[in-house]
């Protein structure tokens, strides 16, 4: 299926690795020119090789800091520079670390609303305003199924994903008649460097060791084993095409199943 991607132009934050990474790839291999973030220059020289070679129409990567406002700014700049503009935005950044609701505190409530909430949509704001003025664009937020199915270890995320999960809900009613689609992308337990943090966490609550905690986060899910990140981007690359224009203001799952609700 051809998604209608050549000569997009795409920014992925968070695109060396993981979740980010993942869907880069995707949209790579359909041909669309790729700008990635990060923190360290030389694994974004290296991923932008990787993808240029996995068949982007070009790719360069940006060093920014999504704990900071003006970096976000500096980004937004950079991508519009490399490409001639940006027509998919993908908002991704690291997780909170993992604790219970009882545990959060002021400062970390200050510090995760900045990386989770507010960097992201301040660099949405610079973006999609652009894309309303050519009729087209895309804006994939990187999400979690906590944002419907509250994780019990992940209290701080939960709390702040459900911030940005009800800006995105409200904006992409106000851009849809404009050719913006804006799209929430959850995962479940995907085998990134999350996944480790978090089944390090259960492994140490429940006095088990990592794989042990690991196979009973796998037999938990319907589809009897962890996913990967090529069961993830993909999805991506589809909410980014011409093939996913009709759908906006929805959060698509791929988890195998784990989310049993019915909303």
């Amino acid at each position: 299926m051809d998604l209608g991607l050549k000569g997009r132009r795409a920014l992925v934050m968070g695109g060396t690795k993981g979740l980010g990474r993942s869907i880069a790839d995707a949209l790579a291999a359909e041909g669309a020119a790729v700008v990635i973030s990060g923190r360290d220059q030389g694994r974004l020289d290296q991923a932008a090789a990787e993808l240029k070679a996995k068949g982007a129409a070009s790719a360069a990567g940006v060093v920014a800091d999504v704990a900071r406002g003006e970096d976000m700014d500096r980004l937004a700049e950079a991508a519009i520079k490399a490409m001639g503009g940006v027509d998919i935005l993908v908002l991704n950044h690291g997780g909170p670390p993992p604790c219970t609701a009882s545990q959060i505190t002021d400062a970390a409530l200050a510090e995760w609303f900045q990386h989770i909430v507010a960097s992201p949509i301040r660099i949405a704001n610079r973006l999609i305003p652009p894309m309303r003025e050519r009729g087209w664009g895309r804006v994939i937020v990187v999400g979690s199924t906590g944002m419907q199915h509250p994780i019990p270890t992940l209290a701080l995320s939960n709390t702040l994903r459900a911030s940005i999960w009800g800006w995105l809900k409200t904006f992409s009613g106000e851009v849809a008649k404009d050719g913006v689609t804006m799209n929430i992308l959850a995962p479940g337990t995907i085998l990134t460097d999350r996944v480790t943090q978090t089944t390090t966490v259960r492994a140490q609550q429940r006095n088990i060791s990592f794989d042990d905690a690991l196979a009973e986060a796998a037999a938990e899910i319907p589809a009897g084993r962890l996913g990967t990140p090529d069961d993830y981007g993909p999805m991506g690359a589809f909410l980014a095409s011409e093939k996913g224009a009709y759908i906006t203001g929805s959060m698509i799952r791929v988890d195998g199943g784990r989310v049993r609700g019915m909303v």
